[in-house]
């Protein structure tokens, strides 16, 4: 799915991604910026969710008058412990540890992409890394820092970004050699980093709460830093161990099959929930990681190969509904998504569908309603042609049902990840 497809090569988009990611991450100041625009308004200011438009008109929606002040021109904010008592913005501040993570995971690998055809940027990259990761707050308290509001993405746990973090670091560092550009730490350092963030999530309150989605990367994170051991010759002295990692997994995917066994199609993940269909292709992306690290029999014998393309099923058309939840996979998919671009302009420049590879939110335990003006009705005849297969869980292709028909990237991150194992059977070799 990169630079060697002759027709899915991702490597333009995926670099879009960083640069948006570098451009929140003032390196020469270190200043951390977190969020643009406003999700929520209130009764003084329209935000994001409250208006229907296509993006090209915020430019000068309604006059850029003081209500709309924040659509026309929207904010940038600053990580909140920068902000001093005066209001001033202080450079070097600390960083919420699920973001420093997460950001020191996807700039090291940008180095690693990037260090041979484009040296100033990998290097840039690399810098930033390094200098978020050496940023983390470790020890934080209350709320972890995600958006504003907090209540649209409330992360409890971290200790798996910053796990995830250093391992990329240290496979950054690893292969780079001699050629390393001038850091603050040997590759060496990141790769205890990553094992005492292991052992620090797998002793601490979050273990296996969770699987492979936008909330818990471990089901990634394990993942690497067991390969990044066996590069490393598997030093003594570390926290964690290559058994330790894959007995976690382990107790992550036996939770998911205790739950399948519950479940008549054997999904893996409460279907009355939300992201559903993020936690479907994090379980393929985490059995298959299982299979390839040839580990112990899951519980009920269940072979994580056969599982991980079970998830899949379910996520692509074998579930009570019969419906993809993947934009353009199956010949039954999302049509009504909660997407403005794809509910306003009648037909995409290069044909439809819109949004091809798109995964939206999944069936969950209700059915949002709620109009905005301007909002296309669709389906245009309002039948809902799911309604007969709901029970305790619902799945509505209705646009203004967000809860289950919302396409967002998070959503989506886990999929890429789940197809590329189909499609390579492997990775090929060891960053």
């Amino acid at each position: 799915m990169g630079a060697g497809s002759a027709n899915s090569s991702f490597v333009a988009e995926g670099k879009f991604g960083l640069d948006w990611l570098q451009s929140m991450w003032d390196d020469n100041n270190k200043i951390f910026y977190y969020q643009v625009g406003i999700g929520s308004g209130n009764s003084q200011t329209v935000a994001d969710h409250d208006i229907w438009r296509l993006p090209q008109a915020d430019d000068t929606y309604n006059g850029c008058s003081s209500k709309y002040r924040y659509i026309c021109n929207r904010p940038v904010f600053v990580n909140t412990a920068a902000v001093n008592s005066s209001g001033q913005i202080q450079s070097g501040a600390l960083i919420s540890p699920n973001l420093a993570g997460r950001m020191a995971a996807a700039l090291a690998i940008c180095y690693h992409e990037y260090q041979t055809s484009n040296t100033a940027y990998a290097n840039q990259c690399l810098s930033s890394a390094e200098h978020i990761f050496d940023l983390a707050n470790t020890v934080p308290s209350g709320n972890l820092l995600t958006v504003i509001p907090f209540s649209f993405y409330p992360e409890s746990e971290w200790r798996d970004d910053m796990e995830l973090g250093a391992a990329e670091l240290y496979f950054a560092l690893q292969g780079c050699g001699s050629s390393c550009p001038a850091g603050p730490h040997p590759a060496s350092y990141y790769l205890q980093q990553a094992a005492h963030w292991a052992n620090a999530y797998i002793t601490g309150p979050g273990d296996a709460a969770d699987t492979l989605n936008l909330y818990d990367v471990t089901g990634l994170a394990h993942f690497e830093l067991y390969r990044a051991l066996g590069l490393a010759g598997n030093p003594a002295g570390l926290e964690t161990s290559q058994a330790a990692l894959l007995a976690d997994l382990q107790k992550q995917l036996n939770k998911a099959i205790a739950q399948s066994n519950t479940d008549p199609f054997g999904f893996g993940f409460p279907w009355a929930a939300y992201d559903t269909t993020s936690h479907g292709a994090g379980l393929a992306v985490m059995a298959a990681e299982y299979s390839f690290l040839n580990g112990p029999a899951l519980s009920g014998g269940v072979s994580p190969a056969a599982y991980a393309s079970r998830q899949l099923g379910n996520i692509l058309g074998a579930n009570a509904w019969g419906t993809s939840l993947i934009v353009n996979d199956g010949s039954t998919f999302p049509l009504c998504m909660q997407h403005q671009v794809t509910n306003l302009v009648p037909m995409p420049p290069n044909g439809s569908p819109f949004l091809s590879g798109a995964a939206v939110e999944g069936p969950n335990s209700i059915a949002a309603k709620g109009t905005l003006s301007g909002m296309v009705t669709c389906p245009p005849n309002g039948v809902d042609v799911f309604s007969q297969f709901n029970s305790k869980a619902v799945y509505k292709d209705f646009v203004q049902s967000y809860s289950t028909v919302e396409p967002a990237i998070d959503l989506t991150a886990s999929s890429p990840l789940a197809f590329a194992w189909q499609i390579a059977g492997a990775p090929s070799g060891t960053p």
